[in-house]
Protein backbone atom coordinates (compact mmCIF):
# COMPACT_ATOMS: atom_id res chain seq x y z
CA UNK A 1 0.00 0.00 0.00
CA UNK A 2 1.41 3.39 -0.99
CA UNK A 3 1.61 6.50 1.19
CA UNK A 4 -0.62 9.39 0.02
CA UNK A 5 1.39 12.04 -1.79
CA UNK A 6 4.34 9.73 -2.43
CA UNK A 7 4.90 8.17 -5.87
CA UNK A 8 4.78 4.36 -5.81
CA UNK A 9 8.08 2.51 -5.63
CA UNK A 10 9.34 -0.82 -6.88
CA UNK A 11 8.81 -2.19 -3.35
CA UNK A 12 5.16 -1.13 -3.53
CA UNK A 13 4.72 -3.00 -6.82
CA UNK A 14 6.36 -6.09 -5.32
CA UNK A 15 3.99 -6.01 -2.35
CA UNK A 16 0.95 -5.46 -4.57
CA UNK A 17 1.90 -8.35 -6.87
CA UNK A 18 3.03 -10.64 -4.05
CA UNK A 19 6.52 -11.10 -5.50
CA UNK A 20 10.06 -10.05 -4.65
CA UNK A 21 11.54 -6.67 -5.50
CA UNK A 22 14.20 -8.48 -7.55
CA UNK A 23 11.51 -10.01 -9.75
CA UNK A 24 9.93 -6.58 -10.30
CA UNK A 25 13.35 -5.27 -11.31
CA UNK A 26 13.76 -8.08 -13.84
CA UNK A 27 10.35 -7.36 -15.34
CA UNK A 28 11.05 -3.63 -15.61
CA UNK A 29 14.33 -4.36 -17.38
CA UNK A 30 12.59 -6.68 -19.85
CA UNK A 31 14.47 -9.77 -18.75
CA UNK A 32 13.53 -12.93 -20.69
CA UNK A 33 14.07 -14.99 -17.52
CA UNK A 34 10.60 -14.14 -16.16
CA UNK A 35 7.59 -16.33 -16.96
CA UNK A 36 4.73 -14.69 -18.83
CA UNK A 37 2.36 -15.33 -15.93
CA UNK A 38 4.56 -13.60 -13.36
CA UNK A 39 5.42 -10.81 -15.82
CA UNK A 40 1.71 -10.13 -16.34
CA UNK A 41 1.09 -10.11 -12.57
CA UNK A 42 3.84 -7.52 -12.03
CA UNK A 43 2.74 -5.32 -14.92
CA UNK A 44 -0.88 -5.40 -13.78
CA UNK A 45 0.17 -4.39 -10.27
CA UNK A 46 2.30 -1.57 -11.69
CA UNK A 47 -0.64 -0.37 -13.75
CA UNK A 48 -2.99 -0.39 -10.75
CA UNK A 49 -0.50 1.66 -8.73
CA UNK A 50 0.38 3.87 -11.71
CA UNK A 51 4.02 3.03 -11.10
CA UNK A 52 6.55 4.42 -13.56
CA UNK A 53 10.18 3.25 -13.38
CA UNK A 54 12.72 5.89 -12.42
CA UNK A 55 14.46 6.26 -15.76
CA UNK A 56 17.33 8.31 -14.34
CA UNK A 57 18.09 5.76 -11.62
CA UNK A 58 17.98 2.90 -14.11
CA UNK A 59 20.33 4.67 -16.49
CA UNK A 60 22.83 5.35 -13.69
CA UNK A 61 22.70 1.71 -12.57
CA UNK A 62 23.02 0.17 -16.02
CA UNK A 63 24.83 2.84 -18.08
CA UNK A 64 21.77 2.81 -20.34
CA UNK A 65 19.24 5.54 -20.97
CA UNK A 66 16.48 3.02 -21.81
CA UNK A 67 15.77 5.19 -24.85
CA UNK A 68 15.69 4.21 -28.53
CA UNK A 69 16.00 6.65 -31.44
CA UNK A 70 13.58 5.90 -34.28
CA UNK A 71 14.03 7.63 -37.63
CA UNK A 72 10.94 7.53 -39.85
CA UNK A 73 11.19 8.30 -43.55
CA UNK A 74 7.95 10.29 -43.87
CA UNK A 75 5.32 11.10 -41.24
CA UNK A 76 2.71 11.74 -43.95
CA UNK A 77 2.69 8.06 -44.95
CA UNK A 78 0.66 5.78 -42.62
CA UNK A 79 3.03 2.93 -43.50
CA UNK A 80 5.69 4.42 -41.25
CA UNK A 81 3.25 5.17 -38.45
CA UNK A 82 2.24 1.49 -38.44
CA UNK A 83 5.86 0.38 -38.10
CA UNK A 84 6.43 2.93 -35.33
CA UNK A 85 3.34 1.52 -33.59
CA UNK A 86 4.88 -1.95 -33.60
CA UNK A 87 8.12 -0.59 -32.14
CA UNK A 88 6.30 1.40 -29.46
CA UNK A 89 4.12 -1.52 -28.38
CA UNK A 90 7.14 -3.70 -27.54
CA UNK A 91 9.14 -0.77 -26.15
CA UNK A 92 6.31 -0.02 -23.74
CA UNK A 93 6.24 -3.64 -22.58
CA UNK A 94 9.96 -3.58 -21.88
CA UNK A 95 10.18 -0.17 -20.23
CA UNK A 96 11.92 1.64 -23.09
CA UNK A 97 11.10 5.14 -24.32
CA UNK A 98 11.25 6.25 -27.95
CA UNK A 99 12.63 9.41 -29.49
CA UNK A 100 11.00 9.89 -32.89
CA UNK A 101 12.34 11.91 -35.79
CA UNK A 102 11.56 12.19 -39.48
CA UNK A 103 13.90 12.59 -42.39
CA UNK A 104 11.15 14.07 -44.60
CA UNK A 105 12.56 11.92 -47.42
CA UNK A 106 15.84 13.94 -47.49
CA UNK A 107 19.24 12.42 -46.63
CA UNK A 108 20.59 15.66 -45.12
CA UNK A 109 17.67 15.91 -42.76
CA UNK A 110 18.13 12.23 -41.81
CA UNK A 111 21.79 12.89 -41.02
CA UNK A 112 20.79 15.73 -38.69
CA UNK A 113 18.22 13.57 -36.88
CA UNK A 114 20.66 10.68 -36.40
CA UNK A 115 23.26 13.07 -34.98
CA UNK A 116 20.73 14.46 -32.52
CA UNK A 117 19.80 10.94 -31.38
CA UNK A 118 23.46 10.19 -30.66
CA UNK A 119 23.76 13.48 -28.74
CA UNK A 120 20.82 12.39 -26.58
CA UNK A 121 22.73 9.18 -25.78
CA UNK A 122 20.06 6.78 -26.98
CA UNK A 123 20.91 3.11 -26.50
CA UNK A 124 20.33 2.26 -30.15
CA UNK A 125 18.87 3.36 -33.48
CA UNK A 126 16.06 1.98 -35.65
CA UNK A 127 16.12 3.58 -39.08
CA UNK A 128 12.92 2.97 -41.06
CA UNK A 129 13.47 3.11 -44.85
CA UNK A 130 16.34 5.63 -44.62
CA UNK A 131 17.61 7.45 -47.69
CA UNK A 132 21.09 7.99 -46.27
CA UNK A 133 23.84 6.34 -48.30
CA UNK A 134 25.31 3.11 -47.02
CA UNK A 135 28.59 4.70 -45.90
CA UNK A 136 26.73 7.07 -43.57
CA UNK A 137 24.63 4.22 -42.20
CA UNK A 138 27.70 2.09 -41.55
CA UNK A 139 29.44 5.01 -39.81
CA UNK A 140 26.46 5.44 -37.47
CA UNK A 141 26.37 1.70 -36.73
CA UNK A 142 30.05 1.69 -35.73
CA UNK A 143 29.29 4.09 -32.89
CA UNK A 144 25.88 2.86 -31.76
CA UNK A 145 23.81 -0.35 -32.28
CA UNK A 146 21.69 0.12 -35.40
CA UNK A 147 18.91 -1.73 -37.19
CA UNK A 148 17.57 -0.74 -40.60
CA UNK A 149 14.08 -1.83 -41.61
CA UNK A 150 12.51 -1.50 -45.05
CA UNK A 151 15.82 -1.51 -46.92
CA UNK A 152 18.59 -3.98 -47.67
CA UNK A 153 22.07 -2.93 -46.45
CA UNK A 154 25.31 -4.89 -46.96
CA UNK A 155 27.28 -3.32 -44.09
CA UNK A 156 28.18 -6.05 -41.54
CA UNK A 157 27.63 -3.66 -38.62
CA UNK A 158 23.93 -3.28 -39.41
CA UNK A 159 21.08 -5.72 -38.90
CA UNK A 160 18.38 -5.45 -41.55
CA UNK A 161 14.74 -6.39 -41.64
CA UNK A 162 12.96 -6.07 -44.96
CA UNK A 163 10.23 -7.49 -47.15
CA UNK A 164 10.89 -10.25 -49.68
CA UNK A 165 10.42 -7.90 -52.63
CA UNK A 166 10.73 -10.55 -55.39
CA UNK A 167 7.92 -12.53 -53.75
CA UNK A 168 5.63 -9.50 -53.58
CA UNK A 169 6.32 -8.30 -57.11
CA UNK A 170 5.93 -11.79 -58.57
CA UNK A 171 2.53 -12.04 -56.89
CA UNK A 172 1.41 -8.80 -58.56
CA UNK A 173 2.63 -9.61 -62.06
CA UNK A 174 1.43 -13.21 -61.93
CA UNK A 175 -2.04 -12.15 -60.82
CA UNK A 176 -2.31 -9.50 -63.53
CA UNK A 177 -0.95 -11.81 -66.24
CA UNK A 178 -3.46 -14.47 -65.19
CA UNK A 179 -6.25 -11.99 -65.94
CA UNK A 180 -4.91 -11.37 -69.43
CA UNK A 181 -2.93 -8.19 -68.77
CA UNK A 182 0.04 -7.82 -71.08
CA UNK A 183 0.41 -4.02 -71.09
CA UNK A 184 1.51 -3.46 -67.48
CA UNK A 185 3.06 -0.17 -66.40
CA UNK A 186 5.04 0.32 -63.20
CA UNK A 187 5.24 3.71 -61.50
CA UNK A 188 8.55 3.55 -59.63
CA UNK A 189 9.38 4.81 -56.16
CA UNK A 190 12.23 7.00 -57.42
CA UNK A 191 15.16 6.98 -55.01
CA UNK A 192 13.04 5.80 -52.09
CA UNK A 193 14.18 2.86 -49.96
CA UNK A 194 13.40 -0.42 -51.69
CA UNK A 195 12.30 1.22 -54.94
CA UNK A 196 15.30 0.06 -56.97
CA UNK A 197 14.85 -3.54 -55.83
CA UNK A 198 11.13 -3.43 -56.62
CA UNK A 199 11.88 -2.06 -60.11
CA UNK A 200 14.50 -4.73 -60.78
CA UNK A 201 12.08 -7.44 -59.68
CA UNK A 202 9.33 -6.00 -61.88
CA UNK A 203 11.50 -6.10 -64.99
CA UNK A 204 12.77 -9.61 -64.26
CA UNK A 205 9.28 -10.96 -63.55
CA UNK A 206 7.81 -9.37 -66.67
CA UNK A 207 10.59 -10.88 -68.82
CA UNK A 208 10.14 -14.28 -67.21
CA UNK A 209 6.41 -14.13 -68.01
CA UNK A 210 7.19 -13.36 -71.68
CA UNK A 211 5.78 -9.83 -71.40
CA UNK A 212 8.94 -7.89 -72.20
CA UNK A 213 10.51 -5.42 -69.73
CA UNK A 214 7.22 -3.64 -69.04
CA UNK A 215 6.52 0.07 -69.18
CA UNK A 216 7.83 2.57 -66.63
CA UNK A 217 7.16 6.03 -65.32
CA UNK A 218 9.51 7.55 -62.75
CA UNK A 219 7.68 8.46 -59.57
CA UNK A 220 7.97 8.49 -55.80
CA UNK A 221 6.18 7.13 -52.74
CA UNK A 222 3.71 10.02 -52.61
CA UNK A 223 0.17 10.83 -53.68
CA UNK A 224 1.48 13.76 -55.73
CA UNK A 225 3.71 11.40 -57.71
CA UNK A 226 0.64 9.31 -58.49
CA UNK A 227 -1.25 12.34 -59.77
CA UNK A 228 1.65 13.31 -62.02
CA UNK A 229 2.09 9.75 -63.32
CA UNK A 230 -1.62 9.45 -64.15
CA UNK A 231 -1.57 12.80 -65.93
CA UNK A 232 1.44 11.65 -67.97
CA UNK A 233 -0.39 8.47 -68.97
CA UNK A 234 -3.50 10.40 -69.97
CA UNK A 235 -1.44 12.91 -71.98
CA UNK A 236 0.29 10.15 -73.93
CA UNK A 237 -3.05 8.57 -74.76
CA UNK A 238 -1.58 5.04 -74.84
CA UNK A 239 -3.41 3.54 -71.89
CA UNK A 240 -1.91 0.39 -70.35
CA UNK A 241 -4.34 -2.29 -69.24
CA UNK A 242 -2.91 -2.27 -65.70
CA UNK A 243 -0.72 -0.12 -63.47
CA UNK A 244 1.45 -1.36 -60.62
CA UNK A 245 1.97 1.71 -58.42
CA UNK A 246 4.98 2.35 -56.19
CA UNK A 247 2.81 2.24 -53.07
CA UNK A 248 -0.76 2.82 -51.91
CA UNK A 249 -0.40 6.61 -51.72
CA UNK A 250 0.80 6.69 -55.33
CA UNK A 251 -2.10 4.44 -56.32
CA UNK A 252 -4.58 6.71 -54.53
CA UNK A 253 -3.31 9.75 -56.43
CA UNK A 254 -3.58 7.84 -59.70
CA UNK A 255 -7.07 6.59 -58.97
CA UNK A 256 -8.38 10.06 -58.19
CA UNK A 257 -6.87 11.46 -61.40
CA UNK A 258 -8.16 8.63 -63.59
CA UNK A 259 -11.69 8.83 -62.16
CA UNK A 260 -11.78 12.61 -62.63
CA UNK A 261 -10.82 12.01 -66.27
CA UNK A 262 -13.78 9.68 -66.72
CA UNK A 263 -11.97 6.34 -66.63
CA UNK A 264 -13.59 3.35 -64.94
CA UNK A 265 -11.53 1.23 -62.57
CA UNK A 266 -11.07 -1.65 -63.28
CA UNK A 267 -13.13 -1.72 -66.50
CA UNK A 268 -10.82 0.70 -68.34
CA UNK A 269 -7.64 0.24 -66.32
CA UNK A 270 -6.65 -1.98 -63.40
CA UNK A 271 -4.62 -0.63 -60.50
CA UNK A 272 -2.43 -2.29 -57.85
CA UNK A 273 -0.72 -0.62 -54.89
CA UNK A 274 1.84 -1.74 -52.30
CA UNK A 275 1.87 -1.64 -48.46
CA UNK A 276 -1.83 -2.22 -47.59
CA UNK A 277 -2.09 0.91 -45.43
CA UNK A 278 -5.51 1.57 -43.89
CA UNK A 279 -6.84 3.68 -46.79
CA UNK A 280 -6.50 0.72 -49.16
CA UNK A 281 -9.38 -1.06 -47.39
CA UNK A 282 -11.71 1.95 -47.48
CA UNK A 283 -14.80 1.20 -49.55
CA UNK A 284 -14.18 4.19 -51.81
CA UNK A 285 -10.78 2.78 -52.81
CA UNK A 286 -11.00 -0.98 -52.18
CA UNK A 287 -7.47 -1.17 -53.57
CA UNK A 288 -5.77 -4.40 -54.57
CA UNK A 289 -2.36 -4.20 -52.94
CA UNK A 290 0.58 -6.06 -51.42
CA UNK A 291 0.45 -6.31 -47.65
CA UNK A 292 3.58 -5.72 -45.62
CA UNK A 293 3.30 -6.85 -41.98
CA UNK A 294 4.11 -3.40 -40.65
CA UNK A 295 3.52 -3.88 -36.91
CA UNK A 296 5.55 -7.11 -36.99
CA UNK A 297 8.35 -5.28 -38.79
CA UNK A 298 8.49 -2.71 -36.00
CA UNK A 299 8.39 -5.26 -33.21
CA UNK A 300 11.06 -7.47 -34.76
CA UNK A 301 13.28 -4.47 -35.50
CA UNK A 302 13.31 -3.61 -31.80
CA UNK A 303 13.97 -7.24 -30.86
CA UNK A 304 17.01 -7.30 -33.15
CA UNK A 305 18.24 -3.98 -31.77
CA UNK A 306 18.01 -5.14 -28.16
CA UNK A 307 20.02 -8.23 -29.06
CA UNK A 308 22.69 -5.93 -30.51
CA UNK A 309 22.64 -3.76 -27.41
CA UNK A 310 23.08 -6.88 -25.28
CA UNK A 311 26.25 -7.80 -27.14
CA UNK A 312 25.42 -9.84 -30.25
CA UNK A 313 27.96 -9.03 -32.97
CA UNK A 314 27.05 -11.34 -35.85
CA UNK A 315 24.93 -9.73 -38.54
CA UNK A 316 21.26 -10.68 -38.93
CA UNK A 317 19.42 -10.24 -42.22
CA UNK A 318 15.72 -11.07 -41.93
CA UNK A 319 13.12 -11.17 -44.71
CA UNK A 320 9.39 -11.10 -44.04
CA UNK A 321 6.84 -12.46 -46.49
CA UNK A 322 4.38 -10.09 -48.15
CA UNK A 323 1.01 -11.25 -49.49
CA UNK A 324 -1.30 -10.02 -52.22
CA UNK A 325 -4.62 -8.61 -51.01
CA UNK A 326 -7.21 -8.78 -53.78
CA UNK A 327 -9.92 -6.13 -53.75
CA UNK A 328 -11.92 -4.30 -56.42
CA UNK A 329 -9.38 -2.32 -58.49
CA UNK A 330 -8.27 -5.21 -60.70
CA UNK A 331 -10.33 -6.96 -63.35
CA UNK A 332 -9.78 -8.84 -66.57
CA UNK A 333 -7.82 -6.99 -69.23
CA UNK A 334 -10.01 -4.95 -71.54
CA UNK A 335 -10.02 -5.75 -75.25
CA UNK A 336 -7.38 -3.81 -77.15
Amino acid sequence: MTTPGRPPTMEDVAAEAGVSRALVSLVMRGSPKVSELRRARVLEAAERLRYRPNAMARSLASSRTMTIGVLLNDLHNPFFADIAGGIEALASELGYQLLLGTGRRHPERERTVVTSFVDYRVDGLILVSPRLDEADLAAAARSIPTVVTGREIDAPEIDTLAIDEPLGVRAVVSYLAGLGHTEILHVTGGDGAGAATRLQCFRATMEAAGLGPGRLIEGDFTEEAGVQAAQAILTRGDLPTAVFAANDLTAAGMMDTFVRAGLRIPADISLVGYDNIYIAALRQLSLTTVDQPRAAMGRQALELLLERIDGRTERVRRLLEPRLIVRDTVGRARSR
